[in-house]
């Protein structure tokens, strides 16, 4: 028994010594292997090189997780700009107007310095970089620049959530760039029709204060405007004005003009009897063409109520 304890002692002894001795060989080789790094980390300066490193190829280009970022970033520098080795930046706001085919863009700078502009076609158009870049869009049938905005009128049969990605890229391309609105610089000045004159007849000086200090800023706010057109002081006393921008076409423009300009108007000065819109040739044919088809469909509902023995 005595014999056999002290074998087993003896045994459980070397087993013992040999587990320390590779124990204290695998400490001497994970010291030995890690000795460089522990190095390099003890110093602070190595440690915020390393961690650079490691945030560069975090953020490279490269990267598989920062694919959004870099195309991002690609995208602002390649935007053009009238500042060399700046980035700029603008953030354009749109505003709703009463008529459904207009929507006012505000670029957050002036665009013209006094007046209005306004474009019907492409030809017209022409005198402008901007308006004639909008017109090349699909869907664009009007341009109509105020102090601050840029109205623009789209086609029925388009709509907006197609058409206002690229004419935001327009205007802000256009404004980034730093180029001119107009070809001729004195056009930027826009009209004057309410530019009181030495001729003017106090009625008359009147009736333009009161369109400009009143009646233009409220319907600005609309992304359109107002253009005086004449006053029949010796004749029948009505006001002629025509409607300009988010105005033109809009099924409460009848409203504006009778129960805003024309109430306000006649309560000022009792000389003036009523207001009455100025159409452009193109306007009245769209009128008589619309009034032809009320006509017609007023006939065929006559026929159906006819030919039914009741009214509908």
């Amino acid at each position: 028994m005595t014999i056999n304890t002290t074998y087993n002692a003896v045994r459980a002894a070397a087993a013992t010594s040999r587990s320390a001795t590779l124990s204290r060989t695998a400490v001497r080789s994970v010291r030995r292997n890690a000795a460089p790094s522990a190095a390099s980390s003890s110093s602070p300066r190595a440690f915020a090189t390393a961690a650079s490193r490691q945030a560069s190829h975090r953020m490279s280009p490269s990267s598989p997780s920062s694919s959004y970022s870099s195309a991002l970033w690609k995208k602002q520098t390649k935007t053009p700009t009238a500042m060399s080795g700046q980035i700029r930046t603008m953030f354009i706001q749109t505003e709703s107007t009463p008529n459904e085919d207009s929507l006012k863009f505000l670029p957050g700078q002036q665009v013209m310095e006094s007046g209005t502009a306004e474009f019907l076609d492409t030809r017209s158009s022409m005198a402008s970089p901007l308006a004639k870049k909008l017109f090349g869009i699909p869907g664009v049938k009007g341009v109509f620049y105020g102090p601050d905005f840029v109205t623009v009128s789209k086609a029925e049969d388009h709509q907006w959530s197609l058409l206002k990605p690229e004419i935001y890229a327009s205007i802000m391309e256009h404004f980034t760039a730093g180029h001119s609105l107009f070809n001729d610089p004195n056009s930027s000045q826009g009209s004057s029709d309410t530019l009181i004159l030495d001729t003017d007849s106090e009625t008359v000086a009147m009736i333009k204060e009161l369109l400009d200090t009143r009646v233009r800023p409220a319907i600005q706010e609309d992304g359109g405007d107002i253009e005086y057109r004449g006053f029949g002081e010796d004749t029948d006393g009505i006001v002629r004005l025509k409607l300009k921008g988010s105005c033109r076409g809009c099924d409460s423009s009848t409203v504006t003009l009778k129960s805003g300009i024309e109430r306000m108007l006649t309560h000022y000065i009792p000389e003036v009897k009523g207001v009455e819109q100025i159409l452009d040739p193109e306007e009245e044919v769209q009128l008589e063409e619309f009034a032809k088809l009320e006509a017609r469909l007023e006939k065929q509902r006559q026929q159906r109520e006819a030919e039914q023995g009741f009214s509908l």
